[in-house]
């Protein structure tokens, strides 16, 4: 029996450094109410290139890193809401830019919790025995679709790209234990988070191209009552099923959307904040980017064996969480 081990990990950010400061000379906002909000302190933007520059940057360490030829890739699956463009799709473009010439791979986009539905995706693909070396990318140039005249948006979101190598492992104790992932788009989910424009239903034309449909929105007060909840109980409820308590859970790795989410979650596993990986107050809300941009920055702090939570909450809405038991 195969399982799906994370043998590998990489990543990359812009270096420009959009500061809270220099925010404040675009909309009406101050550091300190932004950090009160959601603990972010700075963001990274790409000034030139698309989704693909990041993930293939990700994606060009990770080969390095695990010692990967290019042609030994079977696999690559990108977890993004901000493609290059409609088609072909991002993953063919990471696939001709690295040499990738004998791996397939599609996109999807679960909202932020897209990269966390890519672990169980790319997790049944490897324990099918078919695929050794795969590969999951979370990317986003997240300011492709920021609206920078609204305060209550652009204080969130960044870029960046991180990525992970999957192989399968006979009857090991590690890897990628357990998941459970949600939907739920009653109450109005679908209206509380989305970016329209460009949609079937909300074509871009002549007349719609300044619109603010085409950037992201959020009703942030409702969007922050369901993502506690969502995270917090799909995170108790992995943990319970795996026997796993503060105790010998070593990380937990959410999604860096915001500091008072994250907080809610920590504390309904009953974890000091020692325990959890932040990188929010350098990223903000890199959207698909965020959980393994976690793992890539905090990698060198993980041992072998080390119990691992992951957990995301996303526009649909959706949301997950996924037990991975550290291999390396």
């Amino acid at each position: 029996m195969y399982r799906a081990v994370i043998t590998g990990v990489g990543g990359y950010v812009p270096d420009y450094v959009l500061t809270n400061e220099e925010l404040s000379t675009i909309v009406d906002t101050n550091d300190e109410w932004i950090m009160t909000r959601t603990g972010i302190k700075e963001r990274r933007i790409l000034k030139e290139g698309a989704t693909s520059t990041l993930a293939a940057r990700a994606v060009d360490e990770l080969l390095k890193k695990t010692n990967t030829k290019p042609e030994e890739v079977d696999l690559i699956i990108l977890a993004t809401v901000t493609p290059d463009m409609r088609v072909p799709s991002t993953a063919n473009i990471i696939q001709e830019k690295l040499g990738l010439v004998n791996a397939w791979g599609f996109d999807f986009q679960a909202g932020c919790s897209g990269f966390l539905f890519g672990i169980e995706i790319v997790q049944r693909f490897v324990e099918s025995g078919r695929y050794k070396k795969a590969i999951l990318v979370g990317a986003d140039l997240m300011s492709s679709i920021t609206n920078y005249k609204d305060r209550n948006t652009c204080i969130l979101f960044g870029d960046g790209a991180a990525a992970i190598m999957v192989e399968p492992q006979e009857n090991s104790e590690f890897g990628i234990i357990d998941t459970q992932n949600y939907c739920d788009s009653t109450n109005g989910a679908i209206e509380c988070l989305n970016v329209k424009r460009h949609g079937s239903a909300y074509p871009l034309t002549p007349e719609t191209c300044l619109l603010d449909e085409q950037f992201v929105y959020q009703d942030g007060k409702r969007v922050f009552v369901r993502a506690v909840k969502g995270m917090a109980d799909v995170v108790e409820e992995v943990m319970v099923r795996n026997h796993l308590s503060k105790e010998n859970l070593a990380w937990l790795v959410p999604h860096q959307a915001n500091k008072r989410i994250i907080d809610a979650a920590r504390d309904r596993a009953g974890l000091t904040e020692d325990k959890v990986m932040i990188n929010i107050h350098k990223y903000g809300n890199t959207t698909n980017a965020t959980i393994p941009l976690c793992l890539w920055e905090y990698e060198k702090q993980l041992k072998k064996g080390d119990n691992l939570m992951l957990c995301a909450f996303g526009a649909g809405y959706t949301w997950g969480a996924a037990y991975v038991k550290w291999a390396y």
